[in-house]
């Protein structure tokens, strides 16, 4: 591999100490923990830009963000500053009947951004837990109104909407699901927006976006509308590599949940606060939903902080009446993280991220896309800073690995492979195997030669190997 991790300084940290410590106390989330029994855990000690460092010193390029999350860069002192300074004037004080200024200030803000009359916002710590609002919102603002059966939701093959019990059953990946059923029931699924591995239309984009929008409104037809709530999407579909809707799919399933009184959620965890170049992702494809949910870029990842963004319509049976939401946080809308939110977004703003990611995407996409030559490399799909790039054994016929040949070709060796050649990101197979990335926003042409030149050492390597 012609790329290798830089090492920047002398750590102070003794590094085989935290690893021993780690390997016996600390339990990492979706982690395989037996693979460190005879390895060192990879531990991260700073970041700096688009770049973090190991424990020993070493330099890499931050491919993922984190996890999809650090849109402004790691090390940004004016968001520390901004918790610093929160934190002495109100360091806590829950959302339970009463408020505070930084959520009362950021609940405005998000309401000006959000389209349409999305002005109601519900604050959580994070995706999932917004996710899981939405849901039990939808539920009791049907039998509200008056319709209490509807209750069902319909969401996307393979789709990842977080952990929680509701949050997982909408959840599309049988793998994540299997350990922790039985699950909330009521949650169905439809077809994704693959159009690489298209069951149907594979050769017309506008017959496939009619069909995949269409596939929901049979899920929901095959219920019952009066038993359906609502749909759950994501602008741009993360797990199973990055799936961005065709021309027109939006405003078809717009019509069809209209037409069938079905809450339409755009689960922008992921896509929103610019990942797509725009704050919200609905914005970019044409639609407006009844909810968003959305968390992780919202603060950069300085601190956590996620939010259900509800319509005025969706809200008025809750502001009218004696009706309450018996839902909520100890953390939600925490003053601290709040108070980082509004730092960020006064950061997007004064520093124009969204327009940046607008002005880049055709180069980053173009970037990626030389690595098509590669043998291994079947498509290369995304919006924005967000791309999925799949691999597969044969490119003529989209051939994939088997479960087997996956294992060894992710974990046994891509995903050490790239961390060692200097680029942190995913090698992810919830679905047919890909590579993601999601840079922090930051990031230029400099960087995505740096992100081609990795992945094409590495994938060649893996070739090779195969």
């Amino acid at each position: 591999m012609t790329t290798t991790p830089v090492e920047t300084s002398s750590p102070s940290f003794d590094a085989d100490a935290l690893s021993a410590t780690a390997r016996d106390h600390l339990w990492m989330h979706f982690t395989r923990m037996s693979s460190y029994a005879d390895s060192a855990v990879p531990t991260i000690v700073r970041g700096e830009g688009a770049r973090i460092f190991d424990s020993h010193g070493r330099s890499y390029l931050d491919g993922l963000a984190g996890l999809f999350v650090v849109q402004a860069g790691h090390g940004r002192e004016e968001l520390a500053r901004a918790a610093y300074e929160q934190a002495k004037e109100l360091a806590f004080f829950p959302l339970w009947s009463y408020a505070h200024p930084p959520a009362i200030e950021l609940a405005d803000r998000l309401a000006s951004y959000a389209p349409g009359d999305l002005n109601k916002v519900f604050f959580t710590t994070g995706g999932g837990e917004a996710v899981e609002t939405a849901w039990k919102l939808a539920k009791q603002y049907y039998k509200l109104v008056g319709k209490p059966m509807k209750h069902k939701v319909v969401s996307r093959h393979i789709a990842y909407h977080g952990t929680p019990q509701g949050a997982l059953s909408i959840t599309g990946i049988p793998d994540a699901k299997k350990w922790f059923e039985p699950l909330v029931p009521g949650a169905h699924k439809a077809a994704n927006t693959n159009f690489y591995r298209a069951p149907e239309h594979g050769d017309d984009l506008e017959a496939f976006a009619r069909w995949a929008a269409e596939d929901i409104e049979r899920a929901i037809v095959m219920e019952g509308p009066d038993t359906v709530a609502a749909v759950f999407v994501e602008p741009v579909q993360n797990s199973g590599g990055c799936f961005p809707p065709p021309p027109g799919y939006f405003q078809r399933l717009r019509d069809i949940c209209d037409r069938h009184d079905v809450l339409l959620v755009s689960d922008e965890t992921i896509c929103a606060f610019g990942r797509l170049g725009t704050i919200f992702a609905c914005d970019k494809f044409g639609y407006v939903p009844d909810i968003i949910t959305c968390a992780k870029g919202l603060t950069s990842g300085y601190s956590p902080i996620g939010a259900a963004i509800v319509s005025d319509r969706v809200a008025e049976p809750f502001w009218t009446g004696g009706a309450s939401f018996p839902h909520g946080y100890t953390f939600g809308g925490h003053p601290v993280s709040a108070a980082v939110a509004m730092a960020n977004l006064d950061l997007f703003e004064r520093e124009q991220l969204p327009q940046h990611v607008l002005q880049n995407e055709g180069a980053f996409r173009a970037t990626l896309e030389k690595l098509t030559d590669l043998p291994i490399v079947g498509d290369v799909r995304g919006d924005g800073y967000f791309y999925g790039i799949e691999l597969v054994k044969d490119k003529a016929t989209k051939e994939t690995f088997d479960a087997d040949e996956s294992e060894r070709l992710l974990r046994g060796f891509l995903s050490r492979a790239l961390f060692e050649a200097g680029l942190y990101c995913r090698a992810d197979d919830r679905g047919d195997p890909v590579v993601q990335l999601a840079p922090p926003l930051i990031v230029g042409q400099r960087e995505f030669d740096e992100i081609e030149s990795v992945l094409r050492s590495v994938l060649t390597e893996a070739w090779a190997r195969l």
